[in-house]
């Protein structure tokens, strides 16, 4: 009997569970084997629900075991330490080795909160569950007032043909602002908002006509919006940015700046910034039997669940391809798709390719936009990280495009 092909995948985000799936019809073909330092699996697009309108935990966590034992796919409760490219080694923290015949890492990005000055006594953010929660408990108490909310600056390394942005995903900013907005109003509770960008527009991702359609909804909500911003420091009543200036807040709430994980430095796998380079097939520059997905590839930009999803079923086929299961490997076409809640019934579809040089730039505002949210969040939770089926995204997208 012909021995099964190993391949070990680092992280149970979008990417890795996405990874998961798509390998669950291949068993005949592939002992996979997830690893993960942690127990649960958090949809991150739904924590600025948990953070402004008390969405519970459960509603936003997977167990991650049940849904490999689904899958047929073992699990490893542990950190990535080091891999091994040439031996074909992970190993992990609880001192056990991975061997591996292809390797996916979609462990994400490391949110260094550490690297911004004042944060720890001042800020706020809606990047992990433990942070949704503080700052949820910090809205019971809040009195109103001037608010501040933005993205510090990431550093990437230069890649021909990608991006290089300053900030790792925007969306979030507009969604918190919009959503805090709403609920303050609701509470008749005063509030001035200012949302920063460290880059010179905001949201650069996407292009010019979402951008004036969003900063329409911005104006007409008396949101101020202020570009060219780096974040320094958070004081108790102000922001600090690089250039001297400052803005009042009584409550400061940042995105902070992505890292890549130390496993990657410590395996010489990394760009200059730790980031895994790859091509488009997600396949690493030096070893085609590595692959990377998500966050923690430096070709995502910005680092979008989205993006994960799809580099996933790209690195699939290709793992297929090299094993002739199929003939072609799948395209990588990357596209900018978000819902941003926007509090109430409202909430505005965006999806655009132009960063990438496609002509779709759509914001798409409807109540409509919001039922969707709500309907993919409470799907993705209820199927253990099941994504829609391939037939209803291109249906989705079909539409989408007859929009613009």
């Amino acid at each position: 009997m012909k021995a099964l092909k190993k391949i070990v995948v680092i992280g149970g985000g979008f990417g890795g569970f996405r990874a998961v799936y798509k390998l669950q019809d291949y068993d005949y073909h592939f002992e996979v084997t997830l690893i993960d330092k942690n127990l649960y699996s958090i949809e991150k697009p739904a924590l600025p629900e948990v953070a402004i309108e008390g969405k519970s935990e459960d509603e936003v966590e997977i167990e991650i075991p049940p849904v490999l034992r689904d899958a047929n796919t073992a699990w490893e409760e542990a950190e990535v330490v080091k891999i091994d490219p040439k031996n074909q080694i992970v190993y992990t923290n609880n001192n056990k080795e991975f061997e591996y015949d292809y390797l996916i890492v979609a462990s994400g990005a490391i949110k260094a909160y550490d690297e911004i000055k004042g944060y720890e006594e001042y800020g706020y953010s809606v990047c992990n569950l433990k942070e949704a929660k503080k700052l949820y408990e910090k809205l019971k108490d809040f009195k109103g007032g001037n608010i501040v909310i933005g993205a510090a600056k990431s550093e990437f390394d230069t890649h021909e043909n990608i991006p290089n942005l300053k900030a790792p995903c925007e969306g979030p900013v507009g969604e918190v602002a919009f959503m805090l907005q709403y609920k303050l109003n609701k509470e008749k509770i005063r509030n001035n908002i200012s949302i920063f960008s460290p880059s010179e527009i905001l949201f650069e991702d996407v292009g010019e006509k979402v951008r004036e359609e969003v900063g329409e909804i911005f104006k007409k909500r008396a949101i101020e919006v202020y570009a060219n911003k780096e974040l320094v420091e958070i004081k108790k009543d102000s922001v600090i940015f690089s250039d001297g200036s400052t803005l009042k807040s009584d409550l400061t709430i940042v995105l902070p700046p992505y890292k890549a994980p130390e496993f990657i430095a410590n395996s010489q796998l990394g760009d200059k910034k730790g980031f895994i380079y790859t091509n488009e097939n997600m396949q690493h520059h030096l070893y085609k039997n590595i692959y990377a997905i998500g966050d923690v590839n430096a070709i995502t930009q910005p680092k979008l669940g989205h993006l994960a999803i799809l580099q996933a079923d790209v690195a699939i086929s290709s793992i297929l391809n090299q094993e002739a299961i199929v003939n072609e490997p799948k395209e990588y076409k990357p596209e900018i798709f978000c819902i941003m809640n926007m509090g109430g019934i409202e909430a505005t579809l965006i999806f655009s390719n132009v960063l990438y040089g496609g002509k779709y730039d759509i914001a798409w505002h409807s109540p409509i936009a919001k039922m969707m949210k709500l309907s993919f969040d409470t799907k993705y939770n209820y199927t253990q990280g099941h994504m829609p089926p391939d037939f209803i995204d291109n249906a989705l997208e079909d539409i989408i495009k007859k929009l613009a």
